[in-house]
């Protein structure tokens, strides 16, 4: 049984090719019929990764075919933006993944909740099992160790927070601005985080849960807009940031050139980051519209990696270790399977999961 992961990611690939194969609902169960024992999808803004434990080589053409949202006929021409690791440089990617070090903005935290809340879904349908449960329960000790023995963590620590980087660069002063923030997840939680914390008083947020939205108003001090209203305070509004799990555009040229009319000289500064994106790229032609996408927002975030990059090293040596140390688990575990095998058991042959 081989451990790989195949993916792509912001430095392979942009984020029109990334929401081209960002998986879907029956994407994990499709992976286990093309021949993976156990599969796990990681989505994230900035990354589309699949962890697999199998046989035979599942090949990374057929990967990419499982990821499609639509039927990709021509799934091969995309192969030089996948990258593929195989046992121990899956391990370690996926340690550095879990801990920040592989993410837009270098030491993020939002990366490991959303890798604990993709295992659990993998457990949940049973298509994660002994292999990939013992690789990311490890890689959750290893983000952990990382993030208190280092300062990978101080500076810029999320998207969001970079989002709002960008907003405070473009206006100076946030205190004046109205902003809406559309989405009420852990990503636009962290985003409204920021904004408060520097200053914004007119705070709107929109989401299809209504008490999704009153919940996160109530956190950050803004306003819960009911979700079929968000359009109308677009016309007043200076920024808005938006990060919702929509499978089509929110906002297209079509629906938003009604806003833009009643807003005589002023320009309306749109920050998407969500994967697929919310916002229609041809809105960026419109005058007096400005688009920023995931894909924008990564020079902000390299400029802020000068503050962290010592702490880099100490990560990498941690994460290291726990490679060799995880290799060698996995040896003893098959050698226990192959010793059992030979002397099963007299009550019951089963080998539980514990015992790899």
């Amino acid at each position: 049984m081989t451990l790989f992961c195949v993916g792509l990611s912001h430095h392979t690939a942009n984020v029109e090719t990334r929401e081209r194969f960002a998986g879907h609902a029956e994407t994990q169960c499709i992976l286990r019929n093309a021949g993976c024992a156990e599969a796990l999808l990681l989505t994230t803004c900035n990354r589309v990764e699949v962890y697999g434990a199998s046989e035979k080589r599942v090949s990374t053409d057929e990967i990419a075919r499982c990821l499609a949202r639509e039927i990709e006929n021509d799934a091969h021409e995309y192969a030089p933006a996948f990258y593929r690791y195989e046992g121990e440089k899956c391990v370690q990617h996926l340690f550095r993944v879990a801990s920040g070090l592989d993410s837009m903005v270098v030491g993020e935290s939002e990366i490991l909740g959303q890798a604990k809340k993709a295992y659990e879904a993998a457990r949940s349908s049973n298509t994660a099992g002994s292999y990939l449960h013992r690789l990311f329960q490890r890689a959750f000790r290893v983000a952990k160790q990382v993030r208190t023995h280092t300062d990978i963590t101080r500076g810029l620590v999320s998207v969001g927070s970079v989002a709002v980087d960008l907003a405070q660069r473009i206006f100076g002063q946030l205190s004046d601005c109205k902003v809406l923030v559309l989405g009420a997840g852990e990503t636009s939680e962290r985003t409204a985080r920021a904004l408060a914390s520097r200053g914004v008083k007119d705070l709107r947020v929109s989401n299809r849960s209504s008490d999704r939205a009153q919940k996160l108003a109530r956190l950050v001090g803004g306003q819960a807009i009911p979700f079929e209203q968000w359009p109308e305070h677009s016309r007043e509004i200076d920024i808005l940031i938006t990060s919702t799990s929509s499978e089509t555009p929110l906002l297209t040229p079509e629906n938003l050139a009604p806003m833009l009319r009643d807003r005589i000289d002023r320009p309306l500064f749109i920050i998407d980051i969500a994967v697929p994106r919310d916002v229609d790229p041809r809105v960026n032609e419109m005058e007096g519209v400005y688009l920023y996408d995931i894909d924008s927002l990564q020079s902000v975030a390299e400029q802020s990696l000068a503050l962290r990059r010592q702490q880099v090293a100490a990560a990498e040596a941690i994460i290291a270790e726990h490679v060799a140390d995880f290799g060698d688990s996995i040896s003893r575990g098959l050698n226990r399977v192959a010793r059992a095998a030979e002397h099963p058991p007299v009550a019951d042959g089963s080998l539980r999961a514990s015992e790899l």
